[in-house]
């Protein structure tokens, strides 16, 4: 304020407004809950891909474990199997055997055969799932894979 020569008083005034929001409403209240069960849902889904991982590479190592079993047990069958051919064809010639007890001997050998090459499939299968589980599976673990299934599909076979 200041006064002029005629007696006029003059008035100036600068002022500075500030606004400081003491409550912002319920939007902050309601982003901070959001946040917080968006980062329990988080760590509920990495311990569900936790546990999955686990359960798939545990059921993968017994997967491997029955089917080398099965395969030991089927290489066993199909050794029986060829035997008890032999001794039906053998029959046959002598005449003590009739022509289906050949063909009932080929039949289950061709079945044990058959279950041999689809337990060894299953088995090489698992040891790939399991060695995906823990994270080392490479292009060279595919060959045997590979080599089974070319020898089951050549009409040598």
């Amino acid at each position: 304020t200041y006064a002029t020569a005629s007696g006029k008083t003059n008035t100036n005034a600068i002022g500075v407004q500030w606004s400081v929001p003491l409550f912002a409403g319920f939007g902050v209240n309601s982003r901070v809950r959001e946040a917080i069960a968006l980062e329990d849902r988080a760590r509920n889904d990495l311990e569900s891909a936790r546990r999955a991982a686990s359960q798939g590479a545990r059921q993968a190592y017994l997967g491997v474990n029955s089917g080398l079993a099965q395969v030991r047990a089927l290489q066993a069958a199909e050794v029986s199997s060829k035997s008890a051919l032999e001794s039906n064809q053998l029959g046959y010639q002598v005449g003590v055997r009739i022509n289906i007890d050949v063909l009932n001997a080929q039949r289950q050998l061709f079945a044990t055969q058959k279950d041999l090459s689809r337990a060894r499939y299953d088995t090489l299968m698992s040891g790939l799932r399991l060695k995906a589980a823990a994270g080392t599976l490479g292009e060279a673990d595919l060959a045997p894979v590979n080599e089974l299934l070319d020898r089951t599909s050549s009409p040598s076979n």
